[in-house]
C-alpha cells in the first residue's frame, strides 16, 4: 500500500471513531413532562449517552421516585393547565413571586435568558405571580400570561396569581418561608437542588446573572 493510501486509511478510521462516540400524577397529561428537560434525554437516536448525562439522569429519577421536600401539591399553570410539582423533582428548581407592575419587573428577561441557557442542564425555573407588595401586580392571568409573552418572551412555567404571604398564601410559599423565610418583596428566588430542598434564597435586587446565584447554580446543576 502507498504512503498515500495508508494516509487515507487513517483519516477514514479517525472518522469513524468520532462518529461513534459519544415528572407526576397519573391523571397528569404527558405531554406536561417535556418542560423537565434532561441532557441525556437530547442524545441522538442510537447514540449511548455519557457518563455525565447518564448519571445526572438516574439520579433525577431517582430523586423523583422519592416523597417529601418542598415540590408537592397541584397547582394551576396560566395556561390553563393544572400540574403537581413533584414532576419537578429532580431538577434544580428556581421558585420566584413575580409582579409585572415593579421596579423589579424587567428581572423577567433576565430569568428567561437564564432558564434557555441552563435548562438542558437540569434547571427550572417557577414564577408564581403575586399583588403581595405595594399591590403592583393588579392584572388577571390572562392579562399576565399576555404581558410576560409579549414583553419578555416567557416560556418558562408560570402559575396563577396567589399570595405568597401571610396565612393566605398558597402551600408552595407556606413550605418555602417555614424553610428559608417569606418573601420580602416582588422577585424574591428561592432555589431548591435536586431532592426537593431549599438550599438558599435571594432577595429582589439579586438579580438573575448576578454571581452569587449563578455560583450556586453551577454547585448544584
Amino acid at each position: 500500500m502507498s504512503r498515500r493510501a495508508a494516509v487515507v486509511v487513517v483519516v477514514v478510521g479517525l472518522f469513524v471513531l468520532v462518529g461513534c462516540g459519544g415528572e407526576s400524577e397519573p391523571s397528569e397529561p404527558q405531554a406536561a413532562r417535556d418542560t423537565s428537560v434532561h441532557a441525556a434525554q437530547q442524545q441522538p437516536a442510537g447514540a449511548a449517552p455519557s457518563p455525565d448525562h447518564a448519571d445526572r439522569h438516574a439520579a433525577a429519577e431517582r430523586a423523583r421516585s422519592r416523597g417529601g421536600g418542598v415540590l408537592r401539591g397541584t397547582f394551576a399553570r396560566l395556561n390553563g393547565k393544572r400540574e403537581n410539582l413533584a414532576r419537578y423533582r429532580g431538577d434544580v428548581v428556581l421558585v420566584v413571586n413575580t409582579a409585572t407592575q415593579c421596579g423589579y419587573t424587567p428581572q423577567f428577561e433576565g430569568l428567561e435568558a437564564l432558564y434557555k441557557a441552563r435548562k438542558a442542564d437540569g434547571l427550572i425555573v417557577l414564577g408564581f405571580p403575586a399583588n403581595d407588595f405595594g399591590g403592583q401586580e393588579p392584572r388577571s392571568n390572562d392579562e399576565i400570561a399576555e404581558f410576560c409573552k409579549d414583553n419578555y418572551g416567557v416560556s418558562f412555567p408560570m402559575f396563577v396569581k396567589s399570595k405568597v404571604t401571610g396565612e393566605g398564601a398558597n402551600a408552595l410559599f407556606r413550605r418555602l418561608s417555614s424553610a428559608a423565610g417569606e418573601p420580602e418583596w416582588n422577585f424574591n428566588k428561592y432555589l431548591i437542588d435536586r431532592r426537593g430542598k431549599v438550599v438558599a434564597r435571594f432577595g429582589a435586587g439579586t438579580e438573575p446573572d448576578a454571581a452569587a446565584l449563578t455560583r450556586r447554580l453551577d454547585q448544584l446543576l
